[in-house]
């Protein structure tokens, strides 16, 4: 935080401590060079953290949402598994988040890889349009099944 307020100002950090996250949006998406320059602070420390936490285990799942845009995952992983969903579905969902309008989701999303360059680098891709969670999970554990062995179940 303190290199994110020393770059950007102090006025985006929120009372509690923690990144406003509805301003630093606004920021990025406004200006390129304010994205990149966040990313610079935060994708070397968030790859540093997620590969020391997965050190010792013996398998490992990344929830990398820009995996397609950030190239070195690739190289760092045996296999993708992309879970997508139609993009009317995604604006949706994101638009009944704090802050975010559907109108706003579908900007960020713009600047994002597109379904299908994100579908070309997957291994595997689950529709998760009009799944349920059960449903979901139940996907999840047939492909871990395939890849490697059981898979917990999610909460959320």
């Amino acid at each position: 935080m303190a290199a994110i307020a020393s770059r950007f100002g102090q006025h985006l950090i929120a009372p509690d401590g923690g990144l406003d996250r509805v301003a630093m949006r606004k920021r990025v998406f406004e200006d390129p060079q304010a994205k990149a320059q966040l990313e610079g602070i935060l994708h070397p420390l968030i790859v540093e953290v997620a590969l020391r936490q997965a050190a010792d285990a013996p398998a490992v799942v990344f929830d990398v949402p820009l995996l397609t845009e950030s190239h070195h995952w690739r190289a760092r992983v045996e296999r993708v598994l992309v879970i997508d969903c139609a993009e009317e579905v995604q604006v949706s969902r994101v638009a009944q988040r704090p802050g975010w309008s559907a109108e706003q989701a579908r900007s960020v999303i713009a600047t994002q890889a597109t379904r299908t360059q994100r579908r070309q680098v997957a291994d595997a891709v689950i529709d998760n349009s009009q799944l349920t969670i059960a449903e979901l999970n139940a996907s999840l554990r047939g492909l871990s099944r395939h890849w490697r062995g059981p898979v917990e179940e999610s909460s959320a």
